[in-house]
């Protein structure tokens, strides 16, 4: 006996985008199988762009460029062996490359009143649903803004644009092989805003007046070149330029004033646009005879049980006229009641004061005095107790530095010998450098403790530091000692420490807060800067830096807050890192809109909804389809996971009362639903009865059955409806049955059949992966039989 051949690898089904090429193999175990190969059942003749090639064991059918036509079920058969699979052509929306790189790498410029129109025209399988988003929200034709769609091309159309057209705008286009999404960004370019107000006076004087603003908040889209400013004096009509001022200065000094005479002033913000409106002032009035400026406080020269003696430096600004001399005040501490030392001005710089009360903490303020009246006071003195002078404590004990790194010293000490019961109250540390003669305090407060870190000094920095302890009689002698800062760090390249604990796609719920911690190193200690999408965070983030760590916190997230966060490091010597993370903001969906009950295929009813806005926003947004037939009946589930719109139920009683509600769902949950309130009912006919005389017959004119019009291959989504149909030719009309899988569907109520003169057609309502396999019709009359099939392939909702 021939041994037989059989099958090393079969034929497996292949999902090819159109226009890419496609493949179909299979080994048999003999090499010497001539083999044939059949679509659609019909033997596949030699044709332009399909190859058929053996090399071996293995047979091989090849598709350059696969087009629409090439979709179907294939066959092979080689002697004893036979094998099939499927071709499902994949058409995406496409849009033409260099047009699509184009629109997202530059942004789209347009100035302030012109029109605006961005047109994409795409390619792909039909119905294609198209949207255009800003700011996550869809656009909807409005006085300005226009979107239209052909089968072909899609266009965004804006009327006159303003600057609050700018923005990020998304492009989704949609059919039944997948999702395209382009981003674009449109620059509206304008005159500025004028500058932000109000106009402060900084100085008003008899020979000047200073102005100040703020810079505009919006520049137009171009930077703002200079300012220009103009004055109107109380009383005329007229307005004077003064001159301008570069983008960076915000502040405006004018010489040509009068002397008690009033003016108006407006300052303009001028781009390459043009120059915006103009920020007006009050009136401003320019001042008289200047009376002088407050002295610095007093300082406390001596003191004893009832006498204070101080002294002070005249004031900075003496106003028009010399100084004739100075007010003194008194107060006890504690108090807010100025007290008069003398009846008249004060020619020297200097005053004893008596008649103290022993004990007692005094204030002491002094006040210039000129031609134009008295100027403003000083701040108070240091208070002092009006008692006899103690003896100041010692000095400090053992100063020494006990450690130090490239920019700080650590010092330590002890505490002096403490006499006649005079507490050190606290220590005063300075320092200076050693090419200088100058100390200064190294802190604001004096410390407390008997050590205390110097910061901020240069790597390899001498200097010298000095301490001294402070009682309430005063500074102690000072102890002194030079130290060195030692060598810088070595220079460490920024860098963020990424780990499991840092996601690079977080999704949030609405409302929830957004925290991301990232930790990094880095020396010197780099500078973080956060941003959304490229820009600065919206001021209701909030971020915090320390050890080692950075932190993004935004307490209540909104839809708004979605997209991409980058955390940038970088140390001022031109090393830099970078990291970013996307965030997804979510919610449960809203409710669907109103419902519509249609019957379009007799015994059926089309269920249909307005989208919830949630689909906006949210790409894995789906429906829920439920019944009842009775006001207080269960919910059953008709349909789930649905993408579409529209749901049709096949199993229709007539007679009975129906009740239907759709429910929209997330990752999240499900909306409140959309309920119908009366109910669904389809009312029953009764049968008709015709008699019909004969007719006469002619000449036989019988003719078997033939396929017009043959079944082709379907490809539909899990829930949605299939529609499958031919034309028959033949006399007398043929008798039509249609079969799945070999099984006759005449009496299963799951399937709708017509036969309209001759056009013949299966619906399957809502179809599952069990509808997936090999249809079959069959038209028979007495002269014979013809056959057409074709398979559907159910795909998922992912």
């Amino acid at each position: 006996s021939v041994p037989r051949c059989y099958l090393n690898k079969q034929l497996a089904t292949v999902r090819v985008l159109k226009g890419d090429p496609a493949e179909l193999s299979c080994t048999v175990s003999k090499d010497n199988v001539t083999g044939t190969w059949f679509k659609d059942g019909l033997k596949l003749p030699s044709m332009d762009g399909v190859v058929f090639e053996k090399k071996g064991l293995v047979h091989k059918l090849i598709i350059n460029k696969v087009e629409d036509i090439h979709a179907g079920k294939y066959r092979f058969e080689g002697g004893d062996v036979k094998t099939e699979a499927s071709i499902f052509v994949e058409d995406p929306p496409q849009v033409d490359k260099v047009l699509l790189k184009n629109l997202t790498s530059v942004p789209t410029v347009a100035k302030a009143g012109e029109a605006v129109k961005l047109r994409i025209p795409f390619e792909g399988r039909g119905p294609i649903r198209t949207a255009w988003l800003k700011d996550r929200m869809e656009l909807g034709d409005d006085s300005r803004i226009r979107v239209d769609k052909t089968g072909t091309c899609t266009t965004l159309s804006i009327s006159s644009c303003d600057r609050r057209d700018c923005g990020d705008y998304k492009v989704r286009l949609k059919n039944d092989s997948g999702v395209l999404e382009i981003n674009l960004k449109l620059v509206v370019i304008d005159k500025p805003q004028p500058p932000a107000g109000p106009i402060k006076i900084v100085e008003s004087s008899v020979n000047n007046i200073t102005i100040q603003w703020k810079p505009p908040k919006d520049d137009g889209g171009k930077p703002v070149q200079r300012y220009l400013v103009e004055r109107q004096q109380v009383g005329r009509n007229d307005w004077e330029t003064l001159g301008e001022t570069p983008r960076s200065c915000t502040s405006f000094t004018t010489s040509k004033v009068e002397e008690e005479m009033s003016y108006y002033f407006r300052v303009r913000a001028v781009n390459a646009e043009g120059a915006s409106n103009a920020l007006e002032s009050g009136e401003v009035k320019a001042a008289g005879k200047a009376s002088p400026g407050a002295p610095d406080p007093p300082e406390i020269i001596s003191a004893s049980k009832d006498t204070i003696t101080i002294s002070w430096k005249a004031p900075r600004k003496t106003g028009t006229s010399q100084i004739l001399g100075y007010i003194v005040q008194k107060r006890k501490k504690g108090t807010v009641t100025w007290l008069p030392v003398t009846n008249v001005p004060v020619k020297d710089k200097k005053l004893k004061v008596t008649s103290l009360k022993k004990g007692v903490q005094y204030e002491f303020r002094v006040a210039a005095v000129n031609a134009a009246g008295t100027g403003q006071p000083s701040d108070p003195s240091e208070p002092t107790f009006a008692q006899d002078p103690t003896r100041s404590p010692g000095q400090v004990q053992d100063l020494k530095v006990s450690s130090s790194d490239s920019t700080s010293v650590t010092l330590t000490w002890n505490r002096p010998e403490v006499q006649d019961g005079n507490d050190v109250k606290g220590y005063e540390v300075e320092m200076r450098p050693c090419n200088s003669p100058s100390w200064t305090k190294c802190f604001t407060v004096p410390a407390e403790s008997t050590s205390c870190r110097v910061q901020g000094l240069q790597a390899r920095e001498k200097l010298f530091l000095r301490v001294r302890a402070l009682s309430d009689s005063g500074p102690g002698e000072a102890m002194e000692l030079e130290a060195c800062t030692g060598a810088a760090a070595p220079v460490v390249s920024p860098r963020l420490l990424i780990d499991d604990t840092v996601k690079s796609f977080l999704v949030i719920k609405a409302g929830n807060p957004i925290r991301v911690k990232i930790p990094f190193e880095g020396s010197p200690e780099p500078v973080v800067t956060w941003l959304k999408d490229g820009l600065p965070l919206p001021s209701r983030a909030a971020v915090s830096t320390e050890d080692g760590t950075t932190q993004l916190l935004l307490r209540a997230a909104e839809f708004s807050d979605s997209g991409t966060y980058t955390v940038e490091l970088e140390n001022g010597l031109g090393k830099r890192e970078t990291f970013s993370f996307q965030v997804q903001i979510t919610d449960i969906p809203q409710p669907p809109g109103a419902i519509r009950l249609e019957e379009n295929v007799p015994n059926t009813v089309t269920v249909t909804w307005d989208p919830s806005v949630s689909e906006k926003w949210e790409k894995n947004l789906y429906y829920t389809v439920l019944k009842r037939e009775s006001q207080k009946g269960p919910w059953h589930v008709l349909g789930d996971l649905i993408y579409n719109n529209k749901f049709t139920f096949t199993r229709v009683v007539p007679g009975r009362d129906y009740y239907f509600k759709v429910v929209a769902k997330n990752d999240l949950g499900a909306s409140d639903p959309a309920a119908t309130v009366q109910p669904w009912r389809i009312w029953k006919t009764k049968a008709e009865f015709r008699v019909k005389a004969q007719k006469y017959r002619g000449v036989n004119q019988n003719q078997p059955p033939r396929f017009l019009v043959p079944l082709k291959p379907h490809v539909v989504v899990t829930g949605s409806e299939c529609h499958m149909s031919c034309a028959v030719g033949g006399h007398p009309a043929p008798k039509i049955t249609w079969y799945k899988d070999s099984r006759d569907l005449s009496r299963d109520p799951n399937y709708f059949c017509t036969n309209d003169f001759g056009v013949c057609s299966l619906v399957v309502l809502g179809v599952t992966k069990q509808d997936e396999g090999e249809y079959m019709v069959e038209a028979s009359n007495e002269v014979g039989r013809a056959f057409s099939k074709a398979f559907l392939t159910i795909k998922g909702n992912s």
